[in-house]
């Protein structure tokens, strides 16, 4: 009797994260046609997973609610391992995923050579902080992705639905000629200044482009500080969307500038230019945008930066001159080059 061969990929990661994973998932599918991919994330995460052609199924894990318990946790993994999954990789490596790995007893899994219990993986797979994040879950695979062939784009279909909303967006707002900003974040040390940000969008108001505020519903504060009663040129989309419609919405922009954050990555998925800011982080942490028709800033004299991976909610040494130092002339004028570079 014939069984489906499957692999399941654990990544519970953040929407960043999920969107980096993708194009390893579209080689390891091209690698192994015959093997249906499902993958397990965070409900957060799911709709971006749900839009891949490599994916088969999605299998959320609500790890702060559904499966917040050990005993729904262990119903939940128990489910999971009736399946029988083949192969396993677990770009993510958390304690977490390492039990649920060892739980499923596949027949061979992966997971990187720094993971929480690397031990209970079959196969360690190099790590290396130096390089992007895309380049580093290609080394799951065999294959040759040196030079500039790791640059694999994420690969998304969008519902129509969530194209029509998006097209209602822009035509009942009377939006065309438009640049997207991302002014938000979860750290405050990753946030360029606003009053930094309100004199970028006065720049491109002058030159005719309207300005387009994306973000989560948590972000609708800082984006009101920057409309500056200016309905007419500069519009608030911030919780509006979900990744995939604000992805859509990406589709059209002439460029998007961020902090380094989610949006950047969401930038990649429809090959945009994206200009990403470094405040308190650098891009040799391996999450800058890496199209060739983006790039980044960031003001690096600094002996205290990068200060964390991920930032903090103030400055740890009071100064915040990782932001304050990279002036608005400067974001302005990569800024420009970039649009220019597009046409």
């Amino acid at each position: 009797m014939y069984q489906e061969k499957k692999i399941l990929v654990i990544q519970t990661a953040f929407p960043g994260d999920a969107i980096l994973t993708l194009p390893f998932i579209q080689e390891l599918k091209k690698q192994k046609p015959d093997y249906s991919i499902d993958v397990l994330c965070i409900p957060l995460t799911a709709e971006i997973f749900e839009t891949s052609s490599s994916i088969n199924s999605v299998i959320p894990l609500d790890k702060k609610g559904k499966q917040k318990s050990f005993f729904s946790f262990m119903k939940f993994v128990k489910e999971l391992k009736s399946k029988k999954y083949e192969l396993v990789y677990s770009p993510h490596r958390s304690l977490r995923s390492a039990l649920i790995n060892l739980s499923l007893s596949a027949k061979e899994s992966y997971g990187f050579e720094n993971s929480a219990l690397k031990f209970v993986y079959k196969n360690d797979v190099k790590y290396d902080p130096s390089a992007h994040e895309v380049r580093r879950n290609l080394e799951f695979l065999d294959g040759d992705f040196g030079g500039e062939k790791w640059r694999i784009l994420p690969e998304i279909s969008v519902p129509s639905e969530s194209k029509k909303k998006v097209s209602d967006y822009l035509s009942e707002n009377k939006i065309n000629n438009f640049i997207t900003i991302a002014p938000g974040s979860v750290w405050e040390t990753k946030k360029y200044p606003v009053k930094y940000f309100k004199e970028v969008i006065e720049h491109f108001k002058k030159n005719k482009y309207q300005i387009v505020l994306i973000g989560g519903a948590e972000d609708k504060v800082i984006c009101e500080l920057l409309r500056k009663d200016d309905e007419e040129n500069v519009h608030i989309a911030a919780g509006e969307f979900s990744f995939i419609e604000t992805i859509e919405l990406l589709r059209s922009s002439s460029l998007l500038i961020c902090n380094d954050s989610a949006p950047t990555h969401l930038g990649m998925c429809v090959d945009i230019p994206v200009l990403t800011i470094y405040c308190s982080t650098v891009p040799g942490f391996g999450f800058y945008p890496y199209n060739n028709r983006s790039s980044y800033i960031s003001y690096n004299e600094l002996n205290c930066k990068p200060c964390g991976i991920h930032g903090f909610n103030s400055c740890p040494v009071g100064s915040f001159y990782c932001a304050e130092l990279l002036l608005p002339s400067l974001v302005i004028e990569k800024a420009e080059k970039l649009i220019s570079n597009a046409k």
